[in-house]
């Protein structure tokens, strides 16, 4: 290699060169798991790689044309178009009709960013057989990835790898020379810091490496990370106990109705490097466990921030983090429902399966209504109110005490008013 020649990234030196290669993913790549399956049929199909960066999508598509003799076009779907789409085509077309025919994968990383007229763009080719098609995304593809495309691709789901897996990593750039020896206590950080992505391991492993090389270190420390990387590392492990410590004291402080020291918690997690998204995920699941029905909007508004944030991203994104932590802060608070789906979690767990009651079961053929399937049940929508009072809708002989127990606080109040009301209205039925 000659001076001018840019060195091979480190990512690229350790890409697996064939399945055997690969590291983690073995519920899909395992000997008689799916993927591997398809690989070892001889018969490519289209497919879809779902899974968070890092964890060998395009690495996996590689291999599929290696393994099918199969050309490899790739499209990113963030920088490609409509263009892109037509030149695979005509490659493709080109492929087939050669002197030597040969196969086609067309991967289209991100694939969720193409709208839906450029994923529609796939499908006559996808149907034709002229190639087969293989989209990565890092986003649920039945909310991203047209509904007709996705009838035609299998998904597979690619899982972030473990510590187990990115050990193995450092371990094949410590064989090739391109890493120095690390202590313990760095190793362990490297590995909380990748997070499950083998390119942000390897990305910095070479950043590391050029510069211990630089200062003439044979061996990386712990502390010597955290003054090279700086903010670039988590001040937390991703997964280790001061992490929780730390989601634990932002929870505590949304349920306890502090808004600045839930907005503290926050900040500290963002400023610590802890995903946003994951943030998301746990307001969303607050204003389900400790607002709950006290005040319905809660729930809508965090899932509006998560939204927003995935729109605008870091640091825009965090700002409605931030306004949806405060709102659940202040909101009335009520595990009323919470506390009823774990109660009747753990009551059907002991009690079993009961029967549905003949009035409750559905009748859409003759012989279920000759069985009295659906017989005598009342429509509410026909009866006072909407109401039918006296029904009794669980199953026969079982007059379990009320599991949701609303509380004096928010809508709630209101909502513990109407089914007082109901019950009344549900005694003097019976009674008559």
């Amino acid at each position: 290699m000659s001076a001018s020649t840019p060195p091979i990234p480190l990512a690229e030196r350790l890409r697996p060169r064939t399945l055997a290669d690969v590291i983690g993913q073995q519920h899909l790549l395992g000997a008689g798991m799916p993927l591997r399956m398809a690989f070892e049929s001889g018969r490519p199909h289209s497919c879809i790689l779902w899974g968070p960066p890092g964890v060998g999508k395009t690495t996996i598509a590689r291999l599929m044309a290696q393994a099918f003799d199969a050309q490899f076009i790739a499209i990113s779907a963030v920088l490609g178009g409509v263009k892109d789409i037509r030149e695979a085509v005509e490659t493709a077309e080109h492929a087939r009709t050669g002197l030597q025919p040969q196969a086609t994968i067309v991967f289209v990383d991100e694939v969720h960013r193409f709208n839906k007229s450029q994923q529609d763009a796939f499908l006559p080719h996808v149907e034709s057989g002229l190639f087969t098609f293989v989209g990565a995304t890092t986003e649920n593809p039945s909310f991203e990835v047209n509904s007709a495309l996705l009838s035609r691709a299998a998904v597979y789901v690619l899982q972030p790898l473990s510590e187990d897996d990115l050990g193995e990593l450092v371990a094949r750039a410590q064989a090739l020379g391109a890493v120095p020896a690390l202590e313990d206590a760095a190793r362990q950080r490297l590995l909380a810091y990748a997070d499950g992505d083998a390119r942000r391991l390897l990305n910095t492993l070479e950043t590391l490496a050029v510069t211990a090389q630089a200062q003439g270190l044979d061996a990386l420390t712990d502390g010597w990370l955290l003054q090279v990387l700086g903010e670039r590392l988590r001040r937390y492990d991703k997964g280790g106990e001061q992490f929780y410590d730390t989601i634990s004291a932002l929870h505590k402080s949304v349920r306890g109705s502090d808004p600045d020291a839930a907005l503290y918690w926050l900040v500290r997690m963002l400023d610590g490097g802890a995903d946003p998204r994951y943030l998301a995920r746990r307001l969303v699941r607050m204003a389900s466990e400790d607002i709950g029905l006290a005040d319905p909007r809660a729930l809508r508004l965090a899932l509006d921030a998560a939204e927003v944030y995935e729109r605008l991203g870091s640091p825009e994104g965090e700002l409605t983090l931030a306004q949806a932590v405060v709102y659940l802060a202040v909101a009335p608070k009520s595990n009323a429902v919470y506390r009823a789906y774990n109660e009747v979690r753990a009551f059907v767990k002991k009690d079993g399966s009961r029967p549905v009651p003949l009035h409750l079961r559905n009748a859409p053929t003759q012989l279920m209504k000759d069985l009295d399937f659906g017989k005598a049940y009342r429509y509410a929508h026909d009866e006072p109110d909407a109401f039918a009072a006296g029904e009794h809708y669980f199953p026969d002989g079982l007059h379990p005490p009320p599991f949701y127990r609303p509380v004096p606080r928010g809508l709630e109040i209101r909502i513990g008013d109407k089914l007082r009301e109901l019950h009344e209205r549900n005694i003097s039925a019976a009674n008559k």
